[in-house]
């Protein structure tokens, strides 16, 4: 009579202080919002030279988008996981159609491009979080 193997137990620590958080916590956001703000600065400079506002703005929009990005990986399993996709969502949603109004299409086509690619991340992100949480 064949058995089947017995499934290896997956253990998950609830992290209650931030002095524990892996290098991918940091290292992630933090990559995210240097391409995030590169590309902000890149619409925002429209083919013009590279000015110190210009520069500025791109750290402002790379320096918001870590920190947002960093505070929606912490919230972890203590919210549901439909609050948490429809978050990671919004936030996704907000981000693409904010570069869209970037540049200088009609803020109706930025509101659309934004709401697609935010329904796509919510989808995305709910999926993975039903079948990657115990």
């Amino acid at each position: 009579m064949a058995h089947a193997a017995p499934a290896a137990h997956r253990q998950h620590r609830q992290m209650t202080d931030m002095t524990h958080l892996g290098m991918l916590a940091y290292a992630g956001p933090l990559l995210l919002g240097v391409v995030y703000g590169f590309w902000a600065a890149y619409i925002e400079r429209q083919a013009g030279p590279v000015t110190t506002a210009n520069v500025f703005y791109g750290i402002l929009c790379g320096v918001l988008f870590a920190a947002i990005a960093f505070g929606l990986g912490r919230m972890g399993t203590s919210v549901m996981q439909e609050i948490r996709a429809a978050a990671y969502g919004a936030f996704g949603g907000i981000a693409v159609g904010y570069l869209h109004s970037l540049t200088n299409q009609s803020i109706l086509k930025a509101v659309v491009v934004g709401l697609f690619a935010g329904i796509g991340v919510g989808v995305a992100a709910f999926y993975r979080f039903h079948t990657h949480e115990d």
